[in-house]
């Protein structure tokens, strides 16, 4: 006898007095006809949630949600045909991109409540509509957290071997995308789903693919490679294949319907779609409008979406959202000093290797327009290759190279680096392959995708692993600096018959000024001191540098002088000047965007006891919480207690 799980009642909303705004019929295989949500009018939607998003200085998705409408309209008709649907299906988005159009879907149906009001303050800091879905924030509707790609469909085969213990009878749909299939999580999935069913394990599973050949830098098959032979390949692995022409609804629905009628082997079916699909521009650009294409406050949102309804009029109460945003007229924005991104100087450093003669090669896993790497490749297209969505792959492949001595350079967000990236830099170091791991978007610096890509633990999760120096930039200066002279460092290491240590190099999202120091000395081994005091020392690291050195100097208006030190070098930090100037304070106070279990602070703190430092101290950080979406970095650190305002009352307390 199988052994009965807990009974957990599910918090997903019931399909209950739903009523769809904005439909259209469609006819299955049978000649009945469905009422579904017009795909149309969720393209729209989401382009003003998105358009609100931008506004605000958001970043958001367009292209991936606007391929899969009209397999989501026809999916959730019929899954909505019942008031308990989830009683008969687990549904689980593994495009984390694609949870934008769900929203619009679920408004158009005032799905738990959801008005079209309401998606206004998609991604903002108090609304469920978060960047990617997140079950802790919105289980009314998120069964499974989504956002790194790949790792839901695992999850939902997990639901789907569950039912099949307990003797339910509810079937699993996935939907995942053609990039996503890229992981090796995906992979494992896509064989293991097919023979645990065979083996009588697991109940039905639909896994839907949105198959348009594009990731976010570009095609998948000119970038790094096809992905057909792995989709034909799903055949021989005891998949059924359906294809599907996306953009044809009925054609959807009659493949929906005869893959749910299939209890003999899991389903695939194959939806080839366009991504962007609904504006000719961006369903010709190369990574099919992945980001929203229009600019905040452009007033030229109702031309986009008149393609997007192709003739006749938009519906009233659409045209009239459109038309407010149109009509918003952007705020003054104050002069302030010149910022930019840290990744200038990663692009620098890089190329400035390359071109003394240093053998540095770039593996990218497509995110290297947001890390700084793409003008590198730019500049050395020979020195490059893009792997594809395949983050645990790429740090794998670049220990290879650098065991034939290549100087291997990998970059993705620190989300992914971090996690997928994580045992094959053990193994790396294990086998004495130094590389260059160049990982961005870290902490709440990410602040508009939400929880699943702001990683709060990514200095704790590599800082413990042997020959990994672990480094925090601040500006585009430092970045430059510091990052050559890790690779002159892998370099001499290897003349001298030494392996020599990875650096693993992080980065934020948002601007900083390009320096924070008058003709700055950078090294790997020295902290830099910003401002100097005998009151107390601040200590932080990366992105909360503007934070500190306001707070200090909020604090020297009210007669208290601070030092501020920046420690890059989070897990080989620079105890003899932090040590030299607590010794004169006799306070320190860390702050930094991260879990304050096995952080920046925590790990100074240790190294500075134990060199029998005697001082009082705090620390400011994330408290053992997940975070949520907002519209820039600021809002989350001012939510969470980590602005300069709590800054100066933490570092207050040190002083009673």
């Amino acid at each position: 006898m199988a052994i009965a799980p807990q009974k957990i009642r599910s918090q997903l909303a019931k399909a209950k007095n739903l009523s769809l705004k904005f439909s259209t019929k469609v006819k299955d295989s049978a000649g009945k006809e469905l009422t579904c949500s017009d795909p149309r009018a969720q393209r729209i939607i989401l382009a003003i949630m998105n358009q609100h998003a931008v506004n605000g200085g958001a970043a958001c998705h367009w292209g991936g949600p606007s391929a899969i409408s009209e397999m989501m309209s026809v999916t959730f008709a019929r899954m909505f045909e019942t008031e308990n649907w989830f009683d008969n299906y687990n549904f689980v988005n593994d495009i984390g991109h694609g949870e934008n159009g769900l929203y619009a879907l679920r408004a158009n149906y005032g799905y738990a409540g959801l008005s079209l009001e309401e998606t206004k303050n998609f991604r903002s800091l108090h609304s469920p509509l978060t960047g990617h879905g997140e079950s802790h924030l919105y289980p009314e509707a998120v069964l499974l957290s989504n956002g790194p790609l790949g790792s839901a469909l695992p999850q939902a085969q997990g639901l789907a071997i569950a039912d099949k213990v307990t003797g339910n009878m509810r079937k699993t749909i996935c939907v995942v995308s053609d990039g996503a299939s890229m992981e090796g999580e995906a992979k494992e999935a896509f064989s293991a789903i097919p023979g645990l069913f065979r083996k009588g394990k697991l109940n039905p599973f639909i896994m839907i693919v949105s198959d348009n050949n594009t990731k976010l830098s570009g095609r998948i098959s000119e970038d790094s490679f096809s992905m057909n032979e792995t989709f034909i390949s799903l055949e021989q692995l005891g998949w059924k294949i359906i294809n599907v022409d996306g953009h044809n609804i009925e054609q959807c629905l009659h493949a929906f319907d005869e893959a749910t009628a299939m209890t003999n082997s899991p389903v695939c079916l194959r939806v080839k779609t366009i991504k962007g699909y609904g504006v000719e521009s961006t369903e010709k650009s190369a990574s099919g409008g992945h980001g929203f294409p229009l600019k905040g406050y452009t007033g030229v949102l109702s031309k986009f979406c008149e393609e997007i309804w192709k003739g006749g009029e938009i519906p009233t109460e659409l045209k009239n959202m459109i038309d407010e945003l149109d009509k918003m007229v952007a705020p003054d924005k104050k002069a302030g000093v010149p910022k930019e991104k840290i990744q200038v100087g990663i692009a620098n450093a890089l190329i400035r290797a390359a071109k003394n003669g240093k053998p540095v090669f770039s593996l990218s896993s497509d995110l290297q327009g947001s890390t700084g790497v793409a003008k590198f490749h730019k500049e050395f297209p020979e020195q490059y290759i893009d792997l594809g969505i395949a983050e645990s792959n790429m740090v794998s492949v670049a220990a290879g190279m650098s065991k034939h001595g290549y100087i291997p350079v990998v970059d993705t967000f620190s989300a992914f680096g971090v996690t997928k990236g994580n045992l094959p830099l053990i193994m790396a170091s294990l086998s004495s392959c130094p590389m260059i791991c160049l990982y961005t978007h870290t902490g709440f610096q990410d602040a508009a995708d939400g929880a699943s890509h702001q990683s709060l633990t990514y200095m704790s999760a590599l800082s413990s692993i042997p020959y990994v120096k672990v480094i925090n930039l601040s500006c585009s200066e430092e970045a430059d600096h510091l990052i050559y002279e890790a690779i002159s460092e892998i370099e001499v290491a290897r003349s001298e018959g030494r392996a020599g240590s990875s650096y693993v190099f992080f980065a934020g999202r948002e601007t900083f000024k390009p320096s924070y120091e008058t003709e700055a000395k950078y090294s790997l081994e020295k902290a830099q001191v910003l401002t100097n005091g005998d009151d107390a020392t601040i200590v932080t690291t990366g992105s909360m540098i503007e934070i500190a050195l306001e707070a200090a100097n909020d604090m020297k208006e009210q007669g208290k002088d601070v030092t501020v030190i920046h420690n890059a070098c989070v897990n080989s930090p620079d105890i003899k000047t932090i040590g030299d100037s607590i010794q004169k304070t006799g306070k320190l106070i860390t702050i930094e965007d991260h879990q304050l279990i096995a952080g920046m602070g925590s790990q100074l703190i240790h190294k500075l006891k134990l060199a029998g430092h005697d001082f009082k101290c705090s620390s400011l950080g994330v408290k053992g919480e997940f975070g949520r979406s907002a519209y820039n970095a600021g809002e989350l650190y001012k939510y969470y207690g980590m602005d300069s305002v709590s800054l100066v009352k933490e570092t207050y307390k040190l002083f009673t």
